[in-house]
């Protein structure tokens, strides 16, 4: 009897089924708001250099009135005629309309860098960590580098965490990566200092990453086959509804402490309802566990209703069911099998490209809201409202299109909004906005295509270890994304070029892989080599669409 007949037997999508994946789709809405917190716990507010403190004529003025025309004696403007956010006269010019005007020597021996902190507009943020620990001017890269070592924490987590389940299984790592976020995102919140402050997001990214893969894959292996497609966009929209969450949590809520510690503290509550969580009884069967997957399988039968038809499930149908599953896992399989022939390499090198550049482009959008113009919290609800409608038409494009031209169109697509914007004036708030979101929408829908296209395109024997090169490369592209925006201070059009180029170059890629939809899944290496000598027309069978477990 194989495993898919039994969780029929015990009520296949049942009301066991129902509860656990909304339970475990939950927390997603709040791992997007970790993920793109930083777009205002590290929002860079307008600042300038504070005046020195024994100029007497200085001495009647507060910080609010920064903005006042006699700033100027103080503080120089810059090319756009703002103040300057990281230099001061060294000595006030009272006697001057507009020391700007001064001689350009006299005016360089005249400024000096902000000796004495700096003024921060408060207006739209009480308190960032930019604020905080004053993460400006020679210190301005310190906020993209605590954005890399929480994804830097992501990439460690899939690692570790991906191998403990395996090992120890996905209910026991999630339960763990619940508690871990809840205590280091609330530690987070109380840090002292920007070096804390880092070590805390960073064991919260191994967290989120945790989280991300055992939710998934407890999903999917308590699911019927039929039904996995479609349940595994559950978790996609709850994240794009954790952004638009994020928006008006945000707006509610100015200082950066507090906002840390409203996203943290309900993992606390995930935690304690995730004892009920029931372990994937597939996982027990394959890690020799058969007397405890029996006892999983009628618990569960109970919860549906199917009690009587759970009692008939013996223990020599599961071990029988497990020689079977046994049978059916070639344990010499490695990483290197996804290099070994020259259709696996391909296929190898090109998803890993996809993975990355889509990661990359995403993030490069999602974590730069400041630079659009608009409100910071109005732009993040529209990006996280984009992505509904994006997975909608992905799903329906992956069914009647095809899964390599769906691939491709959206990166195309997305790549050209990118690179669109860099010749728009940044006058035109509206139709930049527009190309942004045009922009994520397509890269919200590469994501979703890439889930299943990666699964169809592996055999069944390196699937999973396939999938994981993708998670890997979606960690790298999110690590070096806030990175490549430093790149801004030597050229304002250098990071779109890069993130809009990268993303346009993957999508034509894209075109050099084959064809999955309505093709029965390959099941070995030797598989995937035989149909690369062969056209798509020629390998697409009249068959229904299979479902993967990815």
């Amino acid at each position: 009897m194989p495993f898919g007949d039994l969780l029929d037997q015990t009520g296949g999508m049942g009301r066991f089924q129902f509860i656990q994946v909304i339970m475990l789709a939950i927390p997603v809405l709040m791992m997007s708001s970790h993920q793109l917190l930083q777009n205002f716990t590290a929002a860079i507010p307008d600042h300038h250099c504070k005046v020195k403190a024994n100029d007497t004529r200085w001495t009647n003025m507060t910080e609010t009135l920064w903005s006042l025309e006699s700033l100027r004696a103080f503080i120089p403007l810059d090319g756009k005629q703002r103040l300057e956010k990281c230099l001061r006269f060294t000595t006030a010019h009272w006697g001057f309309a507009n020391p700007n005007a001064m001689d350009d020597n006299a005016t360089r021996a005249n400024l000096e860098p902000c000796m004495d902190g700096w003024v921060y507009d408060r207006s739209e943020f009480a308190s960032t960590i930019i604020t905080e620990w004053d993460l400006v001017c020679d210190f301005r890269r310190m906020g993209q580098m605590a954005q890399s070592i929480y994804m830097f924490g992501m990439l460690v987590g899939a690692v570790v965490y991906g191998a403990l389940s395996d090992r120890c299984g996905r209910r026991i790592i999630i339960i763990i990566c619940y508690f871990q976020i809840a205590v280091a995102g609330s530690c987070a919140a109380f840090s002292p200092n920007y070096i804390s402050y880092c070590i805390f997001r960073f064991l919260a990214g191994m967290g989120t990453s945790g989280i991300g893969l055992n939710a998934v894959c407890l999903t999917m292996e308590w699911i019927p086959s039929h039904l996995r497609t479609t349940v595994s966009s559950i978790h996609g929209y709850f994240y794009s509804i954790g952004q638009i969450s994020l928006g008006g949590m945000a707006y509610a809520i100015r200082d950066w402490r507090w906002l840390q510690l409203g996203v943290s503290l309900p993992y606390f509550i995930f935690f304690l309802y995730s004892w009920w969580f029931a372990e994937s009884a597939r996982w027990q069967i394959v890690a020799g566990k058969p007397e405890v997957a029996l006892r999983t399988l009628k618990r569960v039968a109970k919860i549906n209703g199917k009690g009587e038809e759970g009692e008939k499930i013996t223990l020599e149908i599961l071990k029988y069911n497990m020689q079977r599953e046994m049978a059916s896992v070639k344990s010499s399989y490695t990483a290197v099998d996804l290099v070994r022939t020259p259709a696996m390499c391909r296929i190898t090198f090109l998803i890993a490209f996809l993975w990355f550049s889509t990661s990359f482009s995403y993030y490069a959008l999602a974590m730069d809201l400041q630079n659009f113009g608009v409100s910071i919290y109005l732009i993040q609800v529209i990006f996280g409202l984009v992505d509904i409608p994006a997975k909608c038409i992905c799903l329906l494009a992956m069914n009647y299109l095809g899964r390599k031209g769906t691939q491709a169109g959206s990166l195309i697509l997305a790549g050209i909004a990118i690179l669109t914007n860099i010749f728009v004036p940044s006058e035109l708030q509206v139709l930049r906005t527009s190309l942004a979101v045009l922009g994520k929408g397509c890269l919200a829908s590469s994501f979703l295509c890439a889930s299943l296209y990666t699964g169809e395109l592996y055999p069944t024997v390196i699937r999973q270890t396939g999938m994981g090169l993708g998670g890997t490369m979606t960690r790298v592209g999110s690590i070096v994304a806030p990175l490549v925006q430093i790149t801004s201070e030597y050229f304002n059009f250098l990071p779109p070029i890069i993130y809009g180029s990268t993303v346009f170059i993957s999508g034509i890629s894209m075109c050099f892989l084959p064809e999955t939809r309505n093709i029965p899944l390959p099941e070995t290496i030797q598989d995937v080599q035989s149909k690369t000598n062969v056209s798509d027309e020629e390998q697409r069978e009249d068959v229904p669409l299979r479902s993967t477990n990815v």
